[in-house]
């Protein structure tokens, strides 16, 4: 079923370590190869092999109207025609820039980057700038990509000064990032106590999604925006993944909270490599050319990227999307869970909008801690046997899974039907 993807994973090993560009794609959680994808068309992905699938990963979040949409495609074409990279202002960056001020409640100005590593990297860089404050404060399990700041494990007590999670950064560095609990406000409040007047800015997922998703408790963001305002720290959110996912002002707007800085990805690139952060005037204007915090990349706001943007923002404006996703992703949830009661297996589900993950544990999931007492090894059959019967989820227990407008409706009844057909199998 796999062979040619096994065939072209050994060719990649050659050349490419680990055979992947990111460790993200490959499987040894699942104990699988990973999927060589040829193309993708609506709701779903074709594999090496000529196998389709229903994708539940969408490029882990950003394909809001699937893959390929004739009207992404189309706009990235016609920008195409005039030149693919300048390295100097196009009016396509400014019209994306005005959209995402639009439609994000903190940001009153933004800067293109490539990635949301850059962005998040940038952020605090800002921020630390900004406050002239050194220390930032983290939640264990949550990601804001490989930058050297956010390389950190947590350690065993409530709230530690980290330790480097990858050889290659500096302890002088990780000392100076804080890991502590996700939804944990007493582990916030010590922190502040010891630390606050050297805190540039705490710094999370508003919706956990890399340790599969987890929410925040009934008024956690609203006690970091006031913690933060309280000790003249910033409150940063990374909404790489729920920015533009959870509703046209992400999380933020969701929720009701709103960060100081923020960092945006995936969705206002169409599927293109893209990133932003952006905040309010007064932080923003320390952010070079206008203040010397530095910052600069040749392919900012690259005008294929932009264009491709520019259309997503468009589609998300003239279309009731999120209504739509909400009855998909819920009519999803809810039979997923009646599959679930009706086996002896422990598992359970969190969803927030068209974001969700299935953790087999007994345990609620609210943290680090809950996450990992999922059962990987089961996991690892549960993906396996959704994969043969071409249904694409995470190929890792501690990742979301994205649902999609071009989901049908027969899509999620099939998916649904499958997840009983190999849970009544795993159960027996």
């Amino acid at each position: 079923m796999f062979e040619r993807s096994d065939e072209e994973y050994e060719r990649a090993c050659r050349y490419i370590p680990g055979g992947v560009n990111s460790p993200a794609r490959s499987f040894p959680s699942v104990e699988q190869d990973p999927l060589f994808i040829e193309r993708g068309e609506g709701s779903k992905v074709i594999d090496v092999d000529g196998n389709e699938y229903i994708d539940f990963i969408n490029s882990w979040g950003p394909m809001l109207f699937g893959h390929c949409h004739e009207d992404v495609k189309e706009s990235v074409s016609e920008v195409l025609e005039k030149g693919t990279s300048f390295g100097a202002p196009t009016t396509v960056e400014t019209e994306m820039a005005k959209d995402v001020v639009d439609m994000v409640p903190s940001i009153d100005r933004v800067r293109m980057v490539n990635s949301g590593t850059e962005a998040a990297m940038t952020a605090i860089r800002l921020a630390r700038g900004f406050t002239g404050r050194d220390k930032i404060v983290k939640f264990t399990g949550h990601y804001h990509g490989h930058g050297d700041s956010f390389l950190i494990k947590a350690g065993s007590g409530q709230a530690t000064f980290g330790l480097p999670d990858s050889p290659g950064v500096p302890e002088e560095l990780a000392r100076l990032t804080v890991s502590v609990p996700y939804n944990d406000k007493e582990s916030v409040e010590e922190i502040f106590r010891e630390e606050g007047d050297d805190i540039a800015a705490v710094v999370l997922e508003p919706v956990a999604a890399n340790m599969g998703v987890v929410p925040p408790k009934d008024g956690f963001l609203n006690f970091l925006r006031d913690v933060t305002e309280e000790y003249g720290s910033l409150l940063m959110f990374d909404e790489v993944i729920t920015g533009f996912r959870l509703g046209p002002g992400g999380a933020q707007q969701y929720y009701g909270v709103e960060p100081d800085l923020t960092c945006l990805g995936k969705i206002i690139g169409g599927g293109l490599p893209v990133g932003a952060f952006g905040g309010k005037d007064e932080v923003m204007e320390e952010i070079a050319p206008c203040g010397d915090v530095y910052q600069a990349g040749t392919l900012s706001g690259n005008p294929l990227a932009m264009a491709a943007g520019l259309k997503m923002m468009e589609l998300i404006r003239e279309n009731d999307v999120y209504r739509e996703l909400e009855e998909k992703s819920s009519r999803l949830a809810e039979g997923l869970e009646e599959v679930m009661e009706e086996v002896d297996i422990s598992v359970t589900l969190n969803r927030v909008g068209s974001m969700m993950s299935t953790f087999f544990t007994d345990h609620e999931v609210m943290d680090y801690e809950s996450a990992r007492s999922s059962d990987t090894d089961l996991y690892g059959e549960y993906f396996q046997e959704m994969l043969k019967k071409g249904i694409y989820i995470s190929p890792s227990q501690f990742e979301a899974m994205f649902l999609s407008t071009a989901h049908s409706e027969e899509d999620i009844e099939e998916t649904i039907k499958t997840a009983r057909e190999v849970l009544r199998k795993l159960d027996s």
